[in-house]
């Protein structure tokens, strides 16, 4: 997800859920909980992560299209359905990354086969960051991973998501060896101001992998 569009949902999601909160006690607030929920998930603790987005989805669930980190939690406790529901909803309200087909992909690919992931792949608006075109062309089985990755160039961010995708698509379509190789690479610390958020996830996915 681009860094901008990232602010932008969670500024809003902020905002909402800032509302919601005056009238409730401080074991209710569902932006403290949401708060609590990320650096769980950013700590390792997926699990308890877990816990917390679906009370802030049962607390306030007009913010829940929004919560795209609970997406990408959902699919490490392998609640594949639940995950594949939460891109679907995050695309009404983030039409333009190519990172939420993406784990939409990894979701249905989990459930039930890349080949089924494939044909249900999200549609997705202009995401104008390098190689996110190329990313969504390589999920949509019309570009190979190696492409992907020339595409990136070595440009620290581009490099980072052309890693980061391809590892995980490698995963998704049974290729362990080299899905391992390019997460490794995604994961290193030459990346973290890049990555952010998703930098996390890459060093946290040989912990977390279910």
């Amino acid at each position: 997800m681009p860094p901008t569009t990232r602010c932008l949902l969670t500024c809003a999601v902020t905002a909402f859920l800032a509302g919601t909160a005056a009238a409730q006690r401080p074991s209710d607030n569902p932006r403290g909980i949401l708060d609590r929920a990320i650096a769980d998930f950013l700590a390792g603790r997926v699990a308890e992560s877990i816990v917390g987005f679906d009370q802030v989805v049962t607390l306030a669930p007009e913010a829940a299209p929004q919560l795209w980190q609970r997406g990408i939690a959902l699919y490490y406790v392998g609640r594949y359905q639940d995950c594949r529901a939460q891109f679907e909803s995050h695309r009404t309200v983030n039409p333009n990354d190519v990172e939420n087909p993406a784990w939409h992909f990894l979701c249905v690919a989990r459930a039930q086969s890349p080949e089924k992931a494939r044909a249900a792949l999200l549609p997705v608006g202009p995401d104008q960051r390098s190689p996110m075109r190329e990313i969504y062309q390589m999920f949509r089985g019309t570009m190979s991973p190696d492409a992907v990755l020339a595409a990136a160039g070595n440009g620290l961010s581009a490099r980072f998501f052309a890693e980061l995708y391809v590892g995980l698509y490698y995963e998704a379509t049974g290729d362990d060896r080299r899905a391992l190789e390019h997460l490794r690479t995604a994961a290193s610390d030459r990346y973290a101001s890049a990555g952010g958020y998703m930098h996390t996830v890459a060093k946290l996915h040989p912990l977390v992998r279910r």
